[in-house]
């Protein structure tokens, strides 16, 4: 198994705050919309975004919260290894918002798919749109695309996108991992 870099600690900062700047584009003062990271790994994404609205570019309103699409998933019966559940953390009306969701990685489409459906318990959003750090386009299972994205990579199936952060894997890097 071999490793290549895709994406140095400095490269994700970067795109990090491209990303926090077409966010603010769209929606400016953030009074309508509320950012919410995808269990496991969107919510590192999240925080970390959510983290440079706030310091970087003195975004007051900022309402994050993190959702747990385990029980949503189309394979949660599926395979040997029993899914552990996450915690969902929203405590703030979606009714009527613009929700953007937050992922690391958008792989079949699946997840966003199943989030789709997971926040409907929470009210119902004027508009979702979709941000990841990682778009492997040649991958999907479903028509889902994401309206932001940090950095869109061709890998063939059998090849993993590992993302790093330094809040839990003590780096920021990001690595195509072949089999």
């Amino acid at each position: 198994m071999s490793q290549k870099v895709l994406l140095n600690a400095k490269e994700v900062n970067i795109i990090l705050h491209r990303l926090a700047c077409q966010l603010i584009e769209r929606h400016h003062d953030f009074s309508n919309t509320v950012l919410i990271g995808l269990q496991p790994r969107g919510i590192y994404l999240a925080n970390r975004l959510a983290k440079i609205l706030k310091e970087d570019y003195k975004v007051k309103n900022i309402q994050l919260g993190q959702l747990d699409i385990t029980f949503y998933r189309d394979d949660f019966r599926r395979g040997d290894k029993t899914l552990e559940a996450n915690k969902t953390n929203i405590n703030f009306l979606v009714e009527d918002k613009n929700v953007v969701f937050i992922d690391d990685v958008l792989y079949t489409g699946r997840s966003i798919r199943a989030a789709l459906t997971a926040i409907q318990s929470f009210g119902r959003p004027k508009e979702i749109e979709l941000l990841t750090l990682i778009d492997r386009r040649f991958s999907r299972h479903l028509p889902i695309q994401p309206d932001y994205k940090g950095r869109q990579v061709d890998v063939i199936n059998d090849e993993k996108v590992k993302v790093n952060w330094m809040e839990n894997d003590k780096e920021d890097a990001v690595y195509l991992i072949e089999k």
